[in-house]
């Protein structure tokens, strides 16, 4: 018995320690000046711009079909998105005074950190054929997860409607969303990709995670880390325990098991997404408060990640 469960915490512990080796990296090279903002910014333009909508279309473009995400997993996490939103935002005056600040804890406690760490660890667990079955909840989850945060921070932070229909046509535009339904459509075609291109984008792709994860480790502050207020913690419980709980508790009932289970966790068990910082920043709410949740979930996610894909192996639905 303690052989069979050191083997699935070692299953466990190897998906999710390489992932954090690169963030480490990515915070002690700040803080030996190796890299800084400058170039934490263009690194971050050229994975989002470039980077990774190449690796999302080369991978939607020539997977199999046969591995896309089932119905179960899409149903179980717009439905587990959508309920951890609602229920945030019902309880958020419980956890602060402060109701501009209600808007920061609910996107934090909703939105994941799915475009970088969630594929990250899709990757790492089960490499291209992850990726391909993670594509169309990414896809998916692109667009509610912009269209939830920008009613909550107009709501709270009481914006006029105009930024919701300006955000709306960015979501539209969005590169990581065209990129999988180009990928999906060239797939659909039957067309042959040609193999230098395909190389290529692979290529491209084997950086642009690592280059992410570096990233998000150089613009940790983790000075954060002393900042444990009710707010953050709130945050935290929904992002890293309710939110895989209720995702794979829908999904089990739907008859999902096995790897599509596990990249559906993975998913559903990523940290605050970084971009939610940068919109309670540009739309002038309590940024501290975002960096903070931030911070935590995403350090906190070795943990709660490693443990919960060992659970999920011990109890035999991966």
């Amino acid at each position: 018995m303690l052989t069979n469960a050191l083997t699935t915490f070692s299953f466990a512990f190897g998906i999710t320690a390489p992932i954090f080796v690169v963030l480490f990296l990515g915070v002690l090279l700040k803080k030996r000046g190796m890299i800084d903002d400058a170039f934490i910014k263009s690194a971050s333009g050229l994975v989002y711009n470039i980077g990774l909508p190449v690796m999302l279309f080369t991978t939607s473009a020539s997977a199999d079909f046969n591995h896309m995400a089932d119905a179960g997993v899409l149903i179980a996490f717009g439905v587990m998105t959508l309920l951890v939103f609602a229920s945030s935002l019902l309880t958020a005056h419980w956890f602060t005074q402060e109701p501009r600040d209600h808007g920061v804890i609910i996107q934090g406690a909703f939105r994941g950190n799915l475009v970088i760490l969630g594929l990250a660890f899709c990757a790492n667990a089960y490499g291209e054929r992850g990726l391909a079955t993670a594509a169309l909840p990414v896809a998916m989850t692109v667009v509610l997860y912009n269209v939830l945060s920008i009613y909550v921070l107009n709501r709270s932070l009481q914006r006029s409607s105009n930024s919701f229909k300006a955000t709306l046509k960015d979501i539209v535009k969005n590169p990581l969303m065209l990129a999988i339904v180009a990928g999906l459509l060239f797939n659909a075609s039957g067309l042959k990709m040609p193999v230098i291109l395909l190389d290529s984008g692979k290529y491209l792709s084997q950086m642009v995670l690592p280059l992410a994860l570096i990233c998000i480790g150089g613009a940790l502050d983790l000075s954060q880390l002393k900042r444990v207020d009710a707010a953050t913690l709130s945050a935290t419980l929904w992002k890293l325990v309710i939110s895989p709980l209720l995702a794979c508790g829908i999904a089990i009932g739907l008859g999902v098991r096995g790897e599509n289970l596990a990249i559906l966790f993975v998913l559903a068990a990523s940290p605050s997404a970084t971009v939610s910082f940068v919109m309670v920043q540009a739309m002038k709410g309590n940024a501290v408060l975002a960096a903070n949740i931030v911070v935590q979930t995403t350090l906190w996610s070795l943990f709660s990640v490693t443990l919960g894909l060992w659970l999920l192996e011990i109890l035999n639905f991966i």
